[in-house]
């Protein structure tokens, strides 16, 4: 038959158990996709039309 821990350990597993959850479920929340992906934001149409001298497009 296996040895009883003492309660203090007990505690101790279960407290480095859940600092490790924690930290886990921040990581996942973080990885998300970065600004600095390569790819460059689209200008909404009015600036894209607007800097190259033609009337924004109207919606219909």
């Amino acid at each position: 038959m296996p040895v009883r821990s003492r309660t203090a350990e007990r505690y101790a597993r279960a407290l480095a158990a859940a600092v490790a959850a924690v930290a886990c479920l921040l990581l996942a929340g973080n990885a998300g996709p970065t600004a600095a992906t390569g790819y460059p934001t689209p200008a909404p149409a009015e600036e894209n039309a607007s800097d190259l001298g033609e009337p924004a497009p109207v919606n219909r």
